[in-house]
């Protein structure tokens, strides 16, 4: 195969592709006999087709096929072989490609438009400098932790009265002819916008009667409808006054700061003893998580300071947004124009990172890779209350989500950055910094 390559600027060319028959005979010659030898055609016993007859009925496919196979071959080959950073994947050129004709011609051309990356320096050192939050952790927010592990895992018990944060059940009836009655009625006067109308259930009791406004209880036309079974738009008719027969009352009490809870939140092989041991593990337990956000805010400024040492590069526009309506068949010219501004961010951000990752020579194991997945994997347990998960299940969950080839690339990509901010911390100053909780959460 012959390529002559055409250089329209620095980051536009177009590499011509001359294929002859020795780039592809033996290729269509070898898969032909193939298809000879499984041919089952009326008349001929398997595997005794004509040769010729074969070449007649499939010749040209097979043809076309191993060009395909050949050009592509072909044309990444060139790519790797010449170091060329190129953006997207090369197009074929229409207008520089000659008329094809797969029963005459022997020798064939193809052209290609590439387009090329453009040089940048994502280089930092020492002159940056970048600030590391310490997030203070304070024996209140301990406090307030070990209240919410009591909290979420209390119990529900029957009351005779209602008390704050108490969640009711009984007979809603609106209180006009025909109004419309709700038997099994679910709610909670500690979630009303309005005082006066919470106000009103301060003394009820199991078996009481409690009259109430329920839109202005709760000022949502999305929760009353919810709350009474109708659709939003139908809310307008039954703004009055309703009348709720308690049926029941169901209070919250926290579970005891007793080695049970410690069971339920840690399991029981790896709980604490006593009290002060559960405060110690929740303790580290919240510092590990500050670190976390800490590391994520380091790697936010790192990443900001890196695009702005890098800049706004320069980039073969047209090229990219033609290869982007290429691969996006759903990507019409206006969604392009709107988004296509962030992509060049994105895009900068990848060329930076790879540059850096070769630089400083960071790789990824499978490994790293298999234990952010549990991490992840661990959090996700973690939003259904399952504090203590045993490694083996959360093995399983990381192994079937890195079955998925766009889940598994992003988890490789975020250990891959986590590292490089990382080693990053070798390269510029890192200025650390005391902050408090409050204060952090303004900052993001």
């Amino acid at each position: 195969m012959q390529f002559k390559r055409n250089d329209i600027d620095e980051l536009n060319m177009t590499l011509l592709l001359t294929v002859e028959p020795k780039d592809y005979q033996e290729k269509v010659e070898k898969q032909l006999r193939e298809m000879r030898r499984k041919a089952n055609m009326p008349g001929f016993r398997v595997g005794m087709v004509p040769l010729n007859l074969i070449k007649k009925m499939y010749g040209k496919a097979v043809l076309s096929e191993q060009l395909n196979n050949v050009l592509s071959e072909g044309l990444f080959g060139y790519v790797r072989d010449n170091n060329l950073n190129i953006l997207g994947e090369p197009l074929p050129n229409e207008e520089q490609t000659p008329e094809l004709n797969l029963d005459t011609d022997d020798t064939f051309v193809f052209a290609f438009d590439v387009a090329l990356a453009p040089a940048i320096d994502a280089k930092l050192d020492k002159k940056t400098k970048v600030k590391y939050y310490d997030i203070e952790l304070t024996d209140k927010m301990v406090d307030e932790q070990v209240e919410s592990y009591a909290d979420r895992f209390g119990t529900q018990k029957d009351a005779e009265s209602y008390s704050d944060g108490d969640i009711i059940r009984g007979k809603l009836s609106e209180l006009k002819d025909g109004g419309l009655v709700k038997e099994n009625a679910v709610l909670s006067p500690a979630y009303m916008k309005d005082d006066k109308q919470k106000a009103l259930f301060k003394d009820a009791k199991k078996g009481g009667e409690v009259k109430f406004n329920l839109f202005s209880a709760y000022e949502s036309e999305v929760e009353v409808s919810s709350m009474l079974g109708i659709s939003k738009e139908q809310v307008e008719e039954h703004k009055g006054d309703f009348s709720l027969t308690i049926e029941s009352i169901s209070h919250h009490e926290p579970r005891p700061l007793e080695p049970e809870l410690f069971e339920i939140v840690y399991g029981k092989d790896n709980a604490p003893k006593d009290l002060e041991g559960f405060r110690q593990r929740v303790r580290e337990e919240m510092q590990a998580n500050l670190k976390q956000d800490s590391e994520f805010r380091f790697g936010k400024d790192v990443k900001d300071a890196i695009l702005k040492k890098v800049g706004t590069p320069k980039y073969p526009e047209e090229q990219l947004k033609r290869w982007l309506k290429h691969s996006d068949e759903k990507m019409t010219d206006e969604r392009l124009e709107k988004e296509f501004p962030g992509m060049l961010t994105e895009l900068t951000w990848q060329l930076s990172r790879d540059q850096l990752v070769k630089e400083l020579k960071i790789e990824v194991s499978e490994s790293e890779v298999t234990d952010f997945a549990k991490t992840i994997a661990k959090m996700q347990y973690m939003q259904y209350g399952l504090t203590h998960v045993e490694d083996e299940y959360l093995l399983s969950f990381a192994q079937e989500m890195l079955k998925d080839d766009k889940q598994a690339a992003a988890i490789y990509q975020r250990v891959e950055e986590n590292k490089l901010y990382e080693a990053m911390k070798g390269v510029v100053t890192v200025e650390n910094k005391s902050i408090s909780y409050d204060d952090f959460g303004k900052l993001q």
